[in-house]
């Protein structure tokens, strides 16, 4: 998987953990992820969080004749952050034939809750 030239690169992403069912990653929070007010923005924390889901998910699908893609995300942003560091913990809660789903957890370096997200990704047949 290229991840040059993508927003995972530009957010600094950097991915920790890959394994079947479960991934974790980590994002800075500088001033690629901040809003104008100072805090991680929102949109920063639902791109890692789809970031992990779909990396996730496209483990668990026949790479060969499938792919896969967000169908759809929802976040709930518990708590700001205006520095360091916040780590993403993806787990699959279903893994069917043409959806997955994804719960996703966002903390800071303490292991306070940060973000709270559900991702569903889409299980797509690939045309030969």
């Amino acid at each position: 998987m290229e991840l040059k030239d993508t927003m995972i690169e530009a957010l600094g992403i950097e991915i920790t953990l890959l394994k079947k069912g479960r991934v974790e990653a980590t994002m800075p929070v500088d001033g690629r992820t901040r809003q104008p007010f100072g805090l991680l923005h929102g949109g920063a924390s639902v791109a890692l969080a789809e970031t992990v889901a779909s990396i996730g998910a496209y483990e668990l699908v026949d790479k060969e004749s499938e792919g896969v893609a967000g169908l759809e995300i929802n976040a709930n942003h518990i708590r700001g952050k205006s520095e360091g560091v916040v780590k993403a913990v993806a787990t699959v809660l279903h893994q069917g034939r043409t959806t997955q789903v994804w719960d996703i957890k966002i903390t800071d370096e303490q292991d306070k809750l940060i973000c709270v997200s559900r991702c569903t990704m889409a299980v797509l047949k690939l045309k030969k």
